[in-house]
């Protein structure tokens, strides 16, 4: 996974400094790790590591009342933990960019991931959110980059799928 990985994680952080992102807030995740490593390592960036997804959606919507960007970094899996919470940025139509690496697609290994990893673009979108996937590396840089511009000049809620193809499978090693 880490070859798979090598390259989009840092292009993506270019994107992130590039639209004026300050705070960062994440539940720790592999597939985001060298992302989030980026982050922490900027001092013109604020990151929290979460309990719950859903406290990345109000920091979020409290950064932009505050005058500041984010960006929610969180894994498919917890994406079910978002769906009441984002009622209020949308309705209020608050920015929120939400980065999400897909479980329970290609070459997964893990069943408990599969009803999550199928149903995450439908239950965002049942709720109002924009959805992008992207399953080829080279792609997810401008995918990010296209989502925080519909995100910040239009008030919406909106997520980038990154797809387990493009970030690679895990591996359950004994």
């Amino acid at each position: 996974m880490a070859e798979a990985t090598r390259g989009w994680p840092d292009e993506v952080y270019a994107e992130l400094v590039a639209a004026g992102i300050r705070q960062v807030s994440y539940v720790p995740d592999a597939g985001h790790g060298r992302l989030i490593e980026r982050c922490r390592a900027n001092p013109a960036m604020r990151t929290v590591s979460l309990t719950t997804e859903q406290e990345g959606v109000a920091m979020g919507q409290g950064a932009w009342l505050g005058g500041e960007r984010h960006v929610l970094l969180m894994q498919s899996s917890g994406v079910g933990n978002t769906i009441n919470m984002l009622a209020a940025p949308i309705e209020m139509r608050v920015p929120l960019l939400m980065l999400v690496t897909m479980r329970g697609q290609w070459a997964e290994f893990n069943p408990w991931q599969l009803p999550m990893g199928q149903g995450t673009r439908a239950a965002l979108e049942s709720v109002g959110t924009l959805v992008y996937e992207v399953d080829e590396r080279e792609r997810i840089a401008e995918t990010v980059a296209a989502a925080a511009k519909m995100a910040f000049n239009t008030g919406r809620a909106v997520a980038v799928l990154i797809g387990q193809r493009a970030i690679g499978a895990k591996n359950w090693s004994k």
